[in-house]
């Protein structure tokens, strides 16, 4: 009995303004091209943001200008091939809850908007503040339902 083909309506593609996730967001963009699907980018923040935001350190304002910046990207590149883009953004970090990290974010959001397919970049540990999903990766391969590509 051969195996029904892949169907895809939604990518998801989380991602943290760095170079990896740029390369993430055009694998997500060609995977829905291909499938004609929509891609829902998820801004993911991280430890030292959420704290940041938390304790007033950091104008939320301001990470939320950082994150639409990107995002605006993320736009431009599906437009270059008429894909759908839809957009949120999330705390891959809780000083309330152990559980929530940006694997389990990643998780949430893909069960949340109903994700067929998931791109993830697989980071290096370059310890850089913004870059939160090399850690989720490895999460996200182990325990996903959707089929998952990491770049």
């Amino acid at each position: 009995m051969t195996e029904p083909p892949l169907e895809v309506e939604t990518v998801l593609v989380p991602v943290d303004g760095s170079d990896e996730s740029v390369e993430a967001v055009e694998y997500a963009v060609a995977v829905a091209e291909q499938y004609e699907a929509s891609v829902h980018a998820m801004y993911v923040l991280g430890e030292e943001l959420v704290r940041g935001i938390e304790s007033g350190a950091v104008a939320k304002e301001d990470v939320l200008s950082d994150t639409e910046t990107f995002m605006d990207t993320v736009r431009d590149l599906a437009d270059e091939y008429g894909v759908t883009v839809s957009t949120s953004n999330a705390f891959g970090f809780s000083t309330t809850r152990k559980t929530q990290h940006p694997g389990s974010a990643v998780l949430d959001t893909a069960e949340d908007i109903d994700a067929d397919f998931i791109v993830i970049p697989r980071e290096p540990l370059t310890g850089e503040p913004g870059e939160v999903l090399e850690k989720a990766a490895e999460y996200v391969l182990l325990y996903a339902s959707q089929p998952v590509l990491s770049v």
